[in-house]
């Protein structure tokens, strides 16, 4: 009795001490203003000198180990990461357990989960949150050195703002739990006859989610489908890509421990690796008992799970090619640099990157000529290039620029303004870099060279008149998909005919941004992730649609007594 009394305080602690920051954050999701309960910068002036140090050793100390997470059903062992900065294998291996069994001992843990008071959820998923930032510093290091991110991109991209994006899920879980009455009383007169029912109402969740994660940001995806079903009340089994599993791993680990800190069965948040001769991601998508499935990748495997996936939830964000229109400028230079700069930020290996700006005729030779010199200037130097660029993170983005820079010769009204070319890291001089590729298309009929996604840096710039450049930015929106679509112009007549063109295509847009903040930064709270209108993912992040299904109700009456 006294284990089960203690046990019983502190879940009503964890509530409390979470309280506050979940209200916060369902005030910021309803006013859409700035707000995270983080720091997303990694200076020492907000976290002490002593942080990075520890946080550097505790990535050191996982290379060449065994990574145990303590699961069932394990028959094996796995391990394919090779960082981008070094070239050499991190030596991390992974113990793999059969995906059957990992399903059934989510349906075991699943017994106590479902039941328990929807306000604990949502706390333990912020108490995963507040622990996962307090190991922010180890984090930085695993996402380098498995995606390729710089320092300051993987302490924030993959750190503060990926968490607020799974906060954020919380807020939206909560408004929806919190929608539903828990009991009522009916009376109505039916032909004279009074009828008083008392009435309760359920929610049940739907059973166990699948989150199957991308290589370039493993986190910022995740977290909101890991708290989405968590937080209402659904086991969850994170199947990270064979090649970025470290930062996956750390986060189930995390995820585990605090739920067995609070007395669940932390098999409730398991692992699947795999390897990528023997993906494991169909299997468990075939599982009668996963009943919601959260992919983010290509666009081929995506297409595939929308076009097979049945009676389950599928909650998709693939890629799209994302466009700039530049009609009219009142200062070169910023709009030039802001492009520059997102596409210019991980390689453009972001699903907000630009790949094609239309430019139009008579701007076509100033934007152009900034455009490559504000890329010049970053890749000249290093330490700026480090920051912004990062790493390559597998071969398949350098083949990708060959490609395209192959495509091009032979064609007439079609030529390469910049090469793309590597740039020295200042602390990795192994790294795998390379900066954009530039390609000026300035006749048309040229459009299939950039009518698909081109993961890596590859950017086209394509001469078009303003008015066919927002039709066919927004035709590749609906046929191609796209996340992040952007307009620059000082006419606003011009504006407000274009907006709704891509309002119809399903286009997030962003007008005439420059400055300081990245153009193609996505806040959380704030800006909604994808819309699910196009190709490019069948969901938003985040929404209320984006959890709301994610449990059912089911209500019981009878007569009052």
């Amino acid at each position: 009795m006294e284990g089960s009394a203690t046990k019983l305080d502190d879940r009503r602690d964890v509530v409390a001490r979470h309280a506050a920051t979940l209200n916060a954050a369902i005030e910021a999701v309803r006013t859409r203003k700035s707000w995270s309960p983080w720091r997303d910068s990694p200076s020492t002036k907000i976290h002490g000198p002593d942080k990075p140090v520890q946080g550097k050793a505790a990535f050191e100390a996982r290379l060449n180990t065994l990574f145990d997470l303590s699961q069932p059903g394990v028959v094996g062992e796995v391990g394919e990461e090779v960082s981008p900065f070094t070239g050499k294998p991190l030596g991390v291996r992974y113990t793999v357990s059969d995906p059957n069994v990992l399903v059934d001992a989510a349906l075991a843990a699943w017994t106590d989960w479902r039941v328990a008071d929807p306000e604990l959820r949502l706390a333990l998923c912020l108490e995963m949150s507040q622990r996962l930032y307090d190991r922010n510093f180890e984090m930085v290091h695993t996402v380098m050195h498995v995606a390729g991110q710089s320092y300051t991109q993987a302490f924030s991209g993959s750190g503060p703002n990926a968490l607020d994006r799974g906060v954020e899920a919380l807020a939206y879980a909560a408004k929806a739990m919190r929608d539903v009455a828990p009991t009522a009383q009916y009376h109505r007169d039916f032909g004279g006859e009074a009828v008083a029912l008392e009435k309760t109402y359920t929610l049940v969740p739907r059973g166990v989610g699948l989150v199957i994660c991308c290589a370039s940001f493993p986190t910022w995806n995740a977290y909101p489908a890991m708290f989405a079903s968590l937080g209402t009340g659904n086991p969850v089994i994170v199947k990270p890509h064979p090649i970025a599993v470290l930062p996956m791993a750390i986060v189930v680990e995390t995820c585990r421990q605090v739920l067995a800190d609070h007395g669940f069965d932390p098999n409730l948040v398991t692992l699947a690796v795999d390897t990528l001769a023997e993906p494991v991601a169909q299997t468990l998508v075939d599982h009668p008992d996963v009943q919601i499935i959260d992919f983010t990748g290509s666009p081929r495997y995506g297409g595939h799970l929308e076009r097979t996936v049945t009676n389950k939830l599928l909650f998709t964000e693939t890629a799209g090619v994302n466009t700039v229109v530049i009609d009219s400028v009142a200062e070169v230079q910023p709009v030039a640099r802001a492009v520059a700069r997102s596409s210019s930020l991980f390689s453009a290996q972001m699903c907000t990157s630009p790949q094609v700006i239309y430019i139009a005729p008579d701007l076509f030779a100033p934007i152009s000529a900034a455009i490559v010199d504000q890329i010049d200037a970053i890749a000249a130097d290093p330490a700026q290039a480090a920051g912004i660029m990062g790493a390559i993170q597998g071969e398949v983005s350098l083949k990708v620029v060959r490609d395209a820079r192959a495509e091009v010769e032979g064609r007439s009204g079609v030529r390469v303004l910049r090469e793309a070319a590597p740039y020295a890291h200042p602390q990795f001089p192994d790294a795998r870099t390379l900066t954009p590729l530039v390609i000026a298309v300035e006749s048309d009929g040229h459009y299939e060279l950039y009518a698909e996604e081109r993961f890596g840096p590859v950017l086209y710039l394509v001469r078009r008149s303003s008015d066919d450049a927002v039709t066919e930015a927004t035709w590749l929106a609906r046929t191609q998909g796209s996340i992040s679509s952007y307009l620059y112009s000082t006419d606003d007549d011009f504006i407000d005919r274009a907006a709704p063109a891509y309002e119809v295509a399903g286009a997030n847009l962003s007008i005439n941004l420059t400055g300081a903040m990245w153009i193609n930064f996505a806040a959380a709270y704030s800006d909604y992730h994808v819309t699910g209108l196009n190709p490019a993912g069948n969901a938003c992040l985040a929404d209320l649609a984006f959890v709301a299904s994610r449990f059912r109700i089911v209500q019981r009456r009878r007569p009052i007594r």
